[in-house]
């Protein structure tokens, strides 16, 4: 019956948002405020594949209504947690009984998600541990629903987007969610990273720890540290500090390991007492093949240069543009918003312009999408970069992003 209910839920949900996306289709206007409550209550209390679904939308700040995205954003910082019954129900069946390992555990997580929360725990020696607790009976509904995702992302076909690749973007977001299910994978990826970047004095990554871990409980010991999404009214120091490592690691693991951190959400990141960068979730960690990040690279060198048809070659080089006629204008005008951030010298993230310009292109992107078809094997790396990019927007980081960047150009050229 449980099953049953969700599903009904979360059809109820997408008739709501394919309600919301007609009406605008038809020239009339749609509360989007009321339909981000709705998701937000509604997703909130479900958790899952279709609340992590909304907080890979949020991202898109600059294509979605403002009132949208900030209700969705919400996901992300104030998502209701589960009963403490259920998670000690799951940490019991792991550990026996939670008080023989634990002189004591919060009951209150200092973090909740799509797919588990987190709570601190103190072991009966003194050491303070972070438990993150997959939600109960989670890989039982995975797969109903991703069913009810595939029907909600066949939405994306009133904007021309090709069935085949909704499929494809379907997969990779499946591949995705089931792959943060694999604690194992995570603290493998958590013990990996921490022995590359051993040497990196302003990075810090927890230690995971197997004999406290399982299959649906992943332990690491405890690093404190202020949420970057509560650093944008901090010191300025502090804020271009780790905006300078956010932005030196980003490129590290890049061009010189081939991976990226997929889950750019700010309460993924904090500061440590010492301004340090900590990195608190790797549980989706996606490779990114040499020849991808070079099409891309020559991408952005085409745009940077204004040369719309260059621009195009390369768009078609990655797989995309496939429908007739390149919307050569929309080519210039996005060349020119993007420019500024590469302009010689420090350049601000915090530039309301830049963004206003994006705001104001959203509504040309998607008439032309049709044109367009971005290729559904960068989706996912497309709106994790983007995800970043908003990281380093909310700490105001300033960077010199020609000098980061002339290299990586020269690197990509044939």
């Amino acid at each position: 019956m449980r099953e049953r209910g969700r599903t009904r839920r979360l059809l109820g949900l997408g008739a709501r948002t394919g309600g919301a996306l007609l009406r605008t289709r038809l020239g009339g206007q749609a509360d989007w405020r009321a339909l981000g409550e709705a998701l937000f209550e509604g997703l909130s209390e479900l958790k899952g594949p279709a609340m992590k679904l909304a907080q890979i939308m949020s991202q898109w700040d600059d294509l979605l209504p403002p009132d949208l995205a900030e209700e969705l954003a919400r996901l992300q910082r104030q998502a209701e947690p589960m009963p403490w019954e259920s998670i000690r129900r799951t940490l019991d069946d792991h550990y026996g009984d939670i008080d023989d390992v634990f002189r004591e555990v919060e009951t209150r997580p200092f973090a909740s998600a799509s797919m588990g929360q987190v709570h601190r725990a103190v072991t009966h020696d003194g050491e303070t541990l972070v438990l993150k607790v997959q939600y109960p009976g989670l890989a039982e509904v995975l797969e109903g629903d991703l069913a009810q995702v595939r029907r909600l992302m066949r939405l994306g076909r009133w904007f021309k987007v090709p069935q085949a690749r909704l499929d494809a973007l379907f997969e990779e977001l499946a591949a995705s969610l089931r792959g943060e299910l694999d604690y194992h994978a995570e603290a493998a990826a958590l013990a990996r990273y921490r022995q590359r970047y051993a040497d990196w004095p302003g990075l810090v990554i927890p230690e995971p720890l197997p004999a406290y871990s399982c299959e649906r409980v992943l332990a690491m010991r405890h690093v404190s540290g202020t949420p970057l999404r509560e650093l944008e009214a901090s010191d300025d120091a502090i804020r271009q500090r780790i905006a300078q490592t956010l932005a030196d690691w980003l490129t590290e693991e890049l061009f010189t390991h081939g991976e990226l951190h997929a889950d750019p959400h700010a309460g993924n990141f904090a500061a440590d007492a010492e301004g340090r960068l900590v990195i608190y979730d790797l549980g989706a960690v996606i490779p990114v093949p040499e020849a991808r990040l070079k099409a891309m690279m020559r991408l952005l060198e085409a745009t940077l240069a204004g040369d719309p048809m260059a621009m195009d070659s390369a768009l078609l080089e990655l797989g995309g543009r496939q429908g007739q006629g390149a919307p050569l204008a929309l080519y210039r005008e996005s060349a020119e918003a993007v420019s500024a951030l590469f302009a010689p010298g420090e350049q601000d993230f915090g530039d309301v312009r830049v963004h206003r310009r994006l705001r104001e292109l959203s509504p040309k992107v998607w008439a032309a999408m049709d044109r367009l078809q971005p290729p559904a094997d960068t989706l996912l790396l497309s709106r994790t970069l983007n995800g970043h990019y908003w990281n380093l927007v909310r700490l105001g980081a300033r960077l010199d992003m020609r000098s980061r960047t002339d290299p990586l150009l020269a690197w990509a050229r044939p």
